[in-house]
């Protein structure tokens, strides 16, 4: 298991090799090259797919196209860098449930984390003992691959009896790359399959839900373990040589992390992508703040973190966009103009949400249309609700229990989701906080690259959060003074959200900082 299949060395790190970072997103996967000696991305490649949703509440992907796009971006990364990549990493999508045979052939399309059929399986959940809640330490949410896992053995009997084993999507594209099946505690950890507190696949879990004990992979040590070698049909399909280290890789959120240097309690990252998340990191597997906060293992060889999640980011933008014929450029310039008072509100939750109100079954609305509404009134609405939720989220991670928990005077932001200066200022306006930018745009990239820089022995642990951390500037502050019609509308949202069954005293328990202080 981990390095002792495939013995490694620290060496020296050494100037101008490059490492190769995979991240597997939702609806588009991209690659980035990184040298090892400075950190500094220095190529990048991507390639878009679409989430098929046939039936309300689904939400899928075949693996292979995702294969193929991984193939096309990692080639085009390739071909504008010059330098040999000496180890890759891997990023992923997490809570996704990829069945598959011996041979990782799939034997039906990826359940992504947005689909919501396992709503019903949830009441098996409900139904277990409170030993066991308190092994599995998470929010009861039907994204997650155990619920989606009961789905199919109940549904698709014969796709269950099918599959020889149930991955996260990046163990599946790890599993392409070396022809090695494992899994990892990134990811293993956010399945509502893991025991937190003994770090270790839940056993009496599987045996409980009716599951097959041998469909869960065997646990790699941490994410940067080399987990195995680029095999000669994976060289050729991404135009690398063969061999090359591979490492365990990580979730996406624990690989962004990891690819922005976050150790401490005191820092907190907002990464905002098709979803979005808020994550802090922590040292115990069981402190969380508040109810719908998730708490995962990170990337680094020991540690975990909190994480707030928004499923409605990116992905209901997109939907906003599709529905009106509107560019990324329209959406974004329709802040040119303020947030009026009479706007529309717009609530995002097309796919329910998470954090902080743990209902799968809340839904989307435009609410206070009227005639003198047109096409820009509701861009501009999506964007500040869209701002909204995240807030929401960010407010679940901070607040918590403890009055001694202090909200942390600055907020981190990765992803390409927040390029937009005036959504920032939104956003520093709502949760109060500086918001600081890394040099890097793609920290989950960053992060799986040098997470296989640490498998092939090319980097230390200790180097991620010092001389290889991304340079961060200020791009965004809070203005000083209370922008009282942001904060009336905010409420306005809140209550919108608690009418379509989100948690009615939620405002209460965090109406403080930001815009309300």
């Amino acid at each position: 298991m981990g390095y002792s299949r495939f013995a490694t060395s620290m060496t020296t790190t050494k100037l101008n090799e490059t490492v190769l970072g995979i991240d597997l997103g939702t609806s588009s996967c991209k690659a980035v090259i990184v040298d090892v000696g400075s950190g500094a991305v220095v190529a990048q490649g991507s390639a878009d797919y679409p989430v098929s949703s046939r039936h309300l509440g689904q939400a899928e992907t075949d693996p292979l196209v995702w294969w193929e796009a991984i193939g096309y971006c990692v080639r085009q990364a390739v071909a504008s860098c010059s330098t040999t990549v000496s180890a890759i990493g891997l990023s992923g999508q997490m809570h996704g449930l990829v069945l598959c045979d011996n041979d990782a052939v799939p034997v039906r399309s990826a359940m992504l984390w947005a689909d919501m059929r396992a709503v019903a399986e949830i009441v098996r959940y409900d139904d277990l003992s409170c030993e066991q809640r308190t092994r599995l330490a998470n929010p009861l949410t039907p994204g997650m691959a155990g619920p989606m896992l009961v789905w199919v053995a109940s549904h698709e009997p014969d796709v269950y009896a099918a599959a020889r084993w149930a991955l996260q999507p990046k163990d599946w594209v790890r599993a392409k790359l070396t022809g090695v099946i494992a899994a990892e505690p990134s990811d293993a950890s956010a399945t509502l399959l893991y025991d937190l507190p003994g770090d270790d696949w839940d056993w009496e879990l599987m045996d409980e839900l009716g599951l097959r004990r041998e469909l869960l992979a065997p646990l790699e040590t941490d994410s940067g373990a080399l987990a195995g070698r680029l095999t000669p049909a994976a060289a050729e399909h991404l135009g690398l040589a063969t061999d090359i280290p591979v490492a365990a890789g990580a979730g996406d959120s624990a690989a962004a992390a990891f690819g922005s240097g976050l150790t401490t309690p005191a820092q907190v990252q907002l990464t905002v992508g098709t979803g979005a998340q808020v994550v802090r990191p922590q040292l115990s597997p069981v402190d969380r703040s508040a109810v719908g906060v998730h708490v995962y293992r990170s990337a680094f060889p020991t540690g975990w973190y909190q994480m707030a999640a928004c499923t409605n980011a990116g992905i209901a933008l997109t939907w906003v966009r599709q529905a009106l014929n509107a560019s990324w450029q329209e959406l974004y310039t329709s802040l040119d103009d303020p947030i009026r008072e009479d706007d529309p509100l717009f609530i995002p939750h097309l796919t329910g949400e998470r954090t902080p109100y743990v209902n799968p079954q809340l839904r989307a609305s435009w609410t206070g249309l009227a005639l003198g509404h047109d096409r820009v009134s509701l861009l501009r609405s999506a964007l500040e609700g869209v701002a909204f939720a995240v807030t929401d989220a960010y407010r679940a991670l901070v607040g918590g229990e403890s009055e001694a928990r202090a909200a942390p005077p600055a907020l981190r932001v990765a992803g390409g989701g927040t390029m937009s200066v005036a959504w920032r200022q939104m956003l520093a306006d709502l949760t109060g906080c500086e918001l600081y930018g890394f040099d890097c745009p793609d920290a989950s990239g960053r992060g799986a690259a040098l997470l296989g820089a640490q498998a092939a022995g090319l980097v230390r642990v200790v180097d991620i959060a010092g001389r290889l951390a991304p340079r961060m500037s200020l791009i965004a502050a809070p203005h000083a003074d209370c922008h009282d019609l942001l904060a009336a509308r905010y409420c306005q949202f809140q209550d919108r959200t608690a009418l379509l069954g989100g948690r009615t005293d939620f405002r209460r328990r965090y109406r403080t900082g930001g815009v309300f202080a």
